[in-house]
């Protein structure tokens, strides 16, 4: 493979460690929007909900965001300067392929830290509707706040979900490259020279 070709893809060690942090990452939210929750046994609203409890949802979504955020910033700043760009490798009559790779990982992540960002504001308000019940006699007001304490808790979980999702669209986008760079370098790789045959015995002799 030729160095221009090297220059032009994600270099495997960076590639490898980002595949190991993303998956990590991805199973954190995929964790956490499967065990943090809001309904009892019944699948109702708690009748007196942990406000702190639910706040700490909002506090842990929000750190993982961060988290999310410095993933896709640190990837951003590292991008190589032709990686979004198609190359062509010719060989033969020529082979066309086009790298996109760091454009397409770059935007899961961006999908991811979006999405990841609307998380924590729906917890914190699922929180700030339980101290308001906490503190209603109500049967209406409570109704209502119940209500929309499900809808905001089940929303800020289906982010999780899918910033989950995204991280693991681009783990898989970085298995892929690594699979084309293995391609490209059995197609690049020089050929050695043919070992010349032994030389024949001499047919004098003594």
């Amino acid at each position: 493979m030729t160095s221009d070709l090297r220059r032009d893809l994600i270099p495997n060690d960076d590639a490898l460690q980002l595949i190991d942090a993303l998956n990590a990452m991805k199973d954190k939210l995929r964790a956490a929007a499967q065990n943090w929750e809001l309904l009892d046994e019944t699948g109702h609203v708690p009748a007196a909900p942990s406000y702190t409890a639910l706040l700490q949802h909002a506090t842990d979504a929000q750190d993982l965001s961060r988290d999310v955020l410095g993933l896709t910033a640190d990837f951003a700043r590292s991008l190589h300067p032709a990686t979004g760009i198609g190359i062509g490798i010719g060989i033969g009559i020529g082979i066309g392929i086009g790298i996109g790779i760091g454009i397409t990982v770059l935007k899961h992540l961006g999908t991811a830290s979006t999405m990841s960002s609307h998380a924590a504001p729906l917890f914190t308000e699922t929180a700030e509707r339980a101290l308001s019940l906490s503190r209603s006699a109500d049967p209406t007001d409570r109704y209502y706040l119940a209500n929309h304490m499900v809808v905001d808790h089940a929303s800020a979980r289906a982010y999780l979900r899918r910033t989950s999702e995204s991280l693991r669209d681009a783990a898989r986008e970085l298995d892929d490259h690594l699979s084309v760079r293995r391609f490209l370098a059995t197609l690049t790789r020089p050929v050695g020279r043919p070992t010349p045959p032994p030389p024949r015995p001499s047919g004098r002799h003594r």
